[in-house]
C-alpha cells in the first residue's frame, strides 16, 4: 500500500510538471498529421461513435488513441485543451511506467535519471502533447515489458494488447517476446497450476488486432490503409538502396539525433570499462528475470523497429521510434552509471541540460518540425497567417498548399472561425505550380514547409541532395522570387518566427 501511494504520488507529480511544462502549448491549434487525420478521426468517434472515419480518409490505424480522445471530449467538452492534456496524461504515466520497470531491475538512482531523461528528450516532450499515436504505444509497450519481466503474463497481454490497438505496428513485439520466452523456458512453478498454460497470454494481443483487421477490411476492402497510403508506405519503399538509406537514417535518430549521442557514447565507455553491473541493485539483480533479459528484450524490440521502420513507411518521422525510447533511456543510463561517480553525474546532468536546449535550439539540415518546440512556431505562425486572411475583404481564393489548406478550410482545427475559400496546391515548386492559372485565385499564402536554414547540409553536398531526392521526395522549395516573377505578384503579408516565415501575395 505505502509503495502504491508512493508510485502514485510520483504520477501526479511528474504529470504536474509536464502540464506546468507544457502549459503555453495546451491551446494551440492542431498541427500537420493531428490535422490530417487524427484529430477528425477522433471527432468522428466524438460525435457519431464511428471507429472507421469518414470526414477523413481511413488510413487503417487501430483506434485506441482516437477513442481515447473521443470519450475525453465527451466527458469534458472539445477542445484542443482537453486533447493536449490527455496526451499529456499519456507522456506521465509513460515517464511514470518507466520508472517502476527501472526499479524492477535497478536502483533507485537508475530509475530517476532514465525517467528524467526520457521526459525532457526533446522529441519525447514535443510529442507529450500531440495527438499522434506513437505516445500510447510507448506508454503500453514499457507497461508490456514490465510485466513480462515481472512474469506477470495475463497483464502483459492486456498492455500488449493495448499496445497493438494504439498502433497496429506495436505487433513487433511479440516475435520478439515470443523468442525471449523459448529461450526462457517459461515453466515456472506458479504457472503450472494455472488452467491454461504461460505460452497463451503470448499470444492473446494478436486477437484484437486480427479483429481490427477483419472489421476494417469489412467496411473498407482493405487490410490496412488505403490505396494511396499504401503505395507510399509500402510499394514504393522496398528499393534494397532505400531500404539501406532508411536504416541508417532511423539508426541515427535513435542512437544519435537530439543530443542522444552524448549518452550513446557514454554508455559505449561504460561497457568497455566492463564493471559487471556494480551499481545495478544486487538484490533485484538477484530476482527473475535478470538484467539481461531487460537487455535481451530491448536490443531485439529496438532491431525489429530499425527493420520494420526501414521496409515501410513512406515519411522518415522520429516519432515512429518512440515505443522503444523509454528502453533505450534506460538502458544507456544503466550502462553510463557505470563509469566513475562524479564523470557519470556530470554527463547525466550535462545531457539533461542538452535535451532542455534542443527544444528551442533547430539542427543544420532538414527535420520535421514536431520534433522539439519547432511545431509551436509553426503553429503560431500560421495562427497569425489565418488571422490576417480572415479579415480581408470579399471573400478571398487563397492559393496555397497542405496543411494550410485544412487549416483555412477546416474551423474545428482552431485556426479560423469560418470555412476560406481555399485553392490547393499540392506544394511549392515550380512544376508543382505550373498547371494553375493566375486567374484561379486571389491570394497566394506561402510558408516554410520544411526547416532549411542557412548553409543546409543537406544541399551543400550534391551526391546526398540527390539520394534524399530519389529515395525521399526530398527536394528544395521553389525560391520566393521564382514564384513572385511567375505570377507577377506583390508582398502584401510578412510573418516570420525562429527561421520560419510566411508570406502572403496579391496580383
Amino acid at each position: 500500500m505505502r509503495s502504491s501511494f508512493k508510485l502514485m504520488l510520483a504520477f501526479s507529480a511528474t504529470l504536474a510538471a509536464l502540464l506546468l511544462l507544457h502549459l503555453p502549448l495546451l491551446r494551440l491549434p492542431y498541427f500537420w498529421d493531428e490535422a490530417g487525420y487524427y484529430v477528425p478521426a477522433a471527432l468522428d468517434f466524438y460525435r457519431s461513435w464511428l471507429l472507421i472515419p469518414k470526414t477523413t480518409l481511413p488510413e487503417g490505424h487501430s483506434p485506441l488513441v482516437m477513442i481515447y480522445l473521443g470519450l475525453a471530449w465527451r466527458l469534458f467538452g472539445y477542445s484542443t485543451w482537453t486533447a493536449r492534456t490527455a496526451m499529456t496524461l499519456i507522456g506521465a504515466a509513460t515517464v511514470a511506467s518507466l520508472y517502476v520497470l527501472a526499479r524492477r531491475i535497478a536502483n533507485r538512482e537508475i530509475a530517476a535519471w532514465s525517467a528524467l531523461l526520457l521526459a525532457l528528450s526533446p522529441l519525447f516532450f514535443a510529442q507529450s502533447t500531440l495527438v499522434h499515436l506513437d505516445l500510447a504505444a510507448a506508454l503500453f509497450t514499457t507497461l508490456a515489458v514490465l510485466f513480462l519481466l515481472s512474469d506477470r503474463f495475463w497483464l502483459f497481454a492486456l498492455a500488449a494488447s493495448f499496445a497493438v490497438l494504439s498502433k497496429e505496428t506495436a505487433v513487433v513485439l511479440l516475435p520478439v517476446v515470443w523468442i525471449y520466452a523459448w529461450r526462457r523456458r517459461l515453466r515456472f512453478a506458479a504457472e503450472q497450476q494455472a488452467p491454461l498454460p504461460p505460452w497463451v497470454p503470448l499470444l492473446v494481443p494478436l486477437l484484437p488486432l486480427a479483429a481490427w483487421a477483419l472489421y476494417y477490411h469489412h467496411v473498407t476492402g482493405y487490410w490496412t490503409g488505403n490505396r494511396g497510403y499504401l503505395s507510399y508506405n509500402l510499394y514504393t519503399t522496398l528499393s534494397p538502396m532505400r531500404v539501406l538509406w532508411s536504416l541508417l537514417r532511423r539508426a541515427y535518430e535513435l542512437f544519435l539525433g537530439g543530443f542522444n549521442w552524448v549518452l550513446s557514447a557514454c554508455a559505449l565507455v561504460g561497457i568497455w570499462r566492463g564493471r559487471k553491473y556494480s551499481k545495478l541493485d544486487p538484490a533485484r539483480l538477484a530476482e527473475r528475470p535478470p538484467w539481461r533479459s531487460f537487455i535481451f528484450l530491448t536490443a531485439g524490440l529496438g532491431a525489429v523497429y530499425l527493420l520494420l521502420l526501414s521496409f515501410v513507411g513512406g515519411a522518415i518521422l522520429p516519432r515512429y521510434l518512440l515505443p522503444v525510447s523509454p528502453l533505450f533511456y534506460l538502458a544507456v543510463t544503466a550502462m553510463v552509471i557505470r563509469l566513475p561517480h562524479f564523470p557519470a553525474r556530470l554527463i547525466l546532468a550535462a545531457t539533461a541540460g542538452c535535451f532542455v536546449g534542443a527544444w528551442f535550439i533547430n539542427p543544420p539540415y532538414p527535420f520535421p518540425f514536431e520534433d522539439n518546440l519547432a511545431y509551436a512556431d509553426f503553429i503560431r505562425l500560421h495562427e497569425q497567417a489565418a488571422h490576417y486572411l480572415e479579415t480581408q475583404p470579399g471573400q478571398p481564393r487563397i492559393l496555397t498548399a497542405w496543411p494550410a489548406t485544412d487549416e483555412l478550410a477546416r474551423p474545428f482545427l482552431g485556426y479560423v472561425r469560418n470555412t476560406l475559400r481555399v485553392v490547393p496546391v499540392p506544394g511549392f515548386a515550380l512544376e508543382e505550380l505550373a498547371s494553375v492559372p493566375p486567374e484561379s485565385f486571389d491570394l497566394l499564402y506561402l510558408y516554410s514547409r520544411r526547416w532549411e536554414p542557412p548553409g543546409n547540409w543537406v544541399e551543400r553536398y550534391p551526391a546526398w541532395l540527390r539520394m534524399q531526392g530519389r529515395y525521399f521526395d526530398y527536394q528544395p522549395q521553389a525560391a520566393v522570387q521564382a514564384v513572385v516573377t511567375r505570377y507577377h505578384l506583390r508582398l502584401v503579408a510578412q510573418m516570420e518566427r525562429r527561421g520560419q516565415w510566411v508570406q502572403i501575395y496579391s496580383h
